[in-house]
């Protein structure tokens, strides 16, 4: 609904400015004294009429559409942006493209949410000679805005923000609406494709050299190559002390491209014992792949560097052919002096072919930062041959910083090597473990249970600490901070999850119960704790749409904390469950409360989902 919803928007704004442009004409035929008969005008006016009639079925439509019941919650800063976009359209039809700012409010005090475009619309008509004190620009705006279903007030505070106050019932509506339907999520349209780009850098050329040379008889005997990271710290070695091996270690990775048999061979027994290695990890960290390595795309390397060519874009230098895209420093090598391609060809013919064949709506490049500017060089490359349109495809590079350790160096073992990520998560495994013995829930949980509490918490909170970081930055990796039970971490938010879930089975209320009370009970949110828990919940939408944006995971991970601890301020204060304090029967059930407690349930749940954690209903 909501895609259509934005359909119906645009025509709406479409019609008013044909309305607008038809008026305009037929004051200027008035003006020149083309009245009477004039067959021109007779036509306009006809139209004109037409237009109206056609504008006001589109707006009973389009309140009918927002009107009708739906499964999906609502986003209700995009809501709130198409109310004031109508407003300041309606108070200021002149202005081309003003600016719309709504944002939820810092404190209560300035209401829920603001919108603070005055101060934006004031500058645009100083532009014009046209001096406008903000605060005027606010008071106007407000005198447009439409009858809508969420507003309940707005006040003008300071030199022009709008302080929005939503209506209760509509917080309770979609409070209701989220536990009978479930956490559905905005549609962002239908048949969207999103790719995502993670690559393994294997480095064959020298893996392959140094086979050749520790087991000449590998063609017909398989290598016993099972730790492949003692595997590949050798070949590194010789890769940077001997010019030989490293000459050699080049023209592997040429004759490998050109499928030589021999060399063939020996990439797949290294793919196998590698791909066997990865996917233990991928299966503890529950990722599916598509695998597509560099072989994949090998036979489009000859179309892509003829395409070039043919296009007149490349360049020979010293035996190389390059090619210099705009606004760019460096030239992409397509194709090496020894005739080899590089990870610049490799990664053209992967955009080419996702953009393409795969018609991905969205591809995105998670990357470390250091490959930065080759990224937005390959799209810079793609967007000038052609294949690439910005206004139509999404193509982004979300690239990460580097996992310190607690000396704020480079994460190192104590033996200075690198860690490995299954060994961190065993690691991880022990720790969570021991954690849990300490709080004696080994004394309460069945060994099912504890085990799935160690894993939940062990691989929850390595994931979450990577993720509640700013991506860009670098940050220091520590057991002790990560699983800390205290403050914004996964070990917090999911013993807060596992406690919010127990509440009701506590008090004896059902899967089935909490469903007949979401239907037939309405939400209140007359104290303040449950007024600022309810608009909490139902921000969800609005962080979800800031991530798709920016692809800034953390913010989730701040919304989750956010959440909990408004949830545990609500609690404190709100009885959900009254008892007798002598002997602890349960007096009464506030059962608006508990639904409140499943809504922060579902939508925690959902986050976890989102960040690939998975929480158990008791810990």
């Amino acid at each position: 609904m909501d895609v259509l919803v934005s359909e119906c928007s645009a025509r709406l704004l479409q019609q008013e400015e044909e309305i607008k442009s038809l008026t305009a004409e037929i004051d200027r035929l008035k003006n020149c004294g083309c009245l009477g008969a004039s067959p021109n005008l007779e036509q306009l006016q006809e139209e004109n009429l037409k237009l109206k009639y056609r504008l006001n079925i589109l707006r009973k439509s389009l309140q009918a559409e927002r009107n009708k019941p739906t499964k999906n919650m609502i986003n209700i800063i995009s809501r709130l942006q198409e109310v004031f976009g109508h407003a300041i359209k309606a108070a200021y039809p002149d202005l081309e493209n003003p600016p719309l700012l709504v944002t939820p409010s810092q404190q209560a005090k300035f209401g829920d949410y603001q919108c603070n475009s005055a101060m934006g619309i004031s500058q645009m008509l100083k532009t014009k000679e046209q001096k406008v004190n903000p605060r005027e620009i606010a008071e106007n705006i407000t005198k447009h805005l439409p009858d809508n279903e969420c507003i309940e007030k707005v006040e003008i505070a300071g030199p022009g923000f709008i302080n929005v106050h939503l209506r209760k019932d509509f917080v309770s509506e979609q409070l209701t609406s989220l536990l009978v339907n479930g956490v559905q999520l905005p549609a962002l349209g239908e048949n969207k494709k999103v790719y995502v780009h993670s690559s393994i850098n294997i480095l064959f050329g020298m893996l392959i050299a140094h086979l050749q040379d520790k087991f000449p008889d590998y063609l017909t005997v398989s290598p016993p190559i099972g730790d492949l990271q003692v595997f590949y710290k050798e070949s590194k070695k010789r890769f940077d002390t001997e010019e030989e091996f490293k000459k050699r270690a080049y023209q592997c990775v040429v004759l490998l491209q050109g499928k030589n048999p021999d060399i063939t061979k020996a990439w797949k027994l290294i793919c196998d014992v590698s791909r066997q290695e990865l996917n233990k990890i991928y299966d503890v960290l529950d990722v599916s792949l598509i695998e597509r390595g560099e072989s994949f795309y090998q036979d489009r390397m000859n179309d892509i560097v003829k395409e070039f060519e043919d296009r007149g874009f490349v360049q020979v230098d010293d035996g190389r052919k390059i090619v210099f895209v705009p606004g760019c420093s460096i030239p992409l090598t397509i194709v090496k002096s020894d005739g080899g391609y590089t990870y610049d060809t490799s990664d053209l013919a992967a955009i080419k072919q996702r953009l393409f064949e795969e018609k991905a709506d969205t591809i995105i490049y998670v990357v470390d930062n250091g490959q930065s500017v080759h990224f937005q060089t390959i799209f810079a490359a793609a967007q000038m041959i052609g294949w690439y349109d910005p206004k139509v495809t999404r193509v982004f590079h979300a690239g990460f910083g580097v996992v310190l350790g607690e000396d704020k160096k480079k994460f190192k073992t104590r033996s200075g090597e690198t860690v490995r990520l299954m060994d961190l998560l065993g690691e991880g495994l022990k720790r969570s473990m021991d954690k849990l013995k300490e709080k004696e829930r080994d004394k309460v949980l069945t060994a099912e249970e504890l085990n799935a509490a160690q894993t939940s918490v062990a691989y929850g909170c390595i994931k979450y600490a990577d993720l509640s970081h700013n991506r860009l930055n670098d940050y220091i990796f520590s057991f002790d901070k990560m699983l800390d039970d205290r403050g914004n971490t996964a070990a917090y938010l999911l013993y807060a999850f596992t406690r919010i879930r127990s509440i009701a089975r506590l008090a004896n209320i059902d899967e089935e119960m909490l469903q007949k009370a979401a239907r037939e009970t309405k939400i209140l949110l007359d104290h303040e704790k449950e007024w600022k828990l309810g608009r909490c919940i139902l921000r969800f939408p609005e962080i979800l749409q800031k991530i798709l944006d920016d692809l800034f995971l953390h913010t989730l991970c701040d919304y989750i904390y956010e959440l909990a601890t408004t949830f545990t301020e609500f609690y404190d204060s709100c009885y959900c469950v009254e008892k007798d304090r002598q002997t602890g029967k349960i007096l009464k059930v506030n059962m608006w409360r508990m639904l409140l407690c499943e809504a922060v349930a579902a939508v925690m749940a959902k986050g976890f989902d989102i960040l690939g954690i998975k929480p158990v209903q008791r810990m």
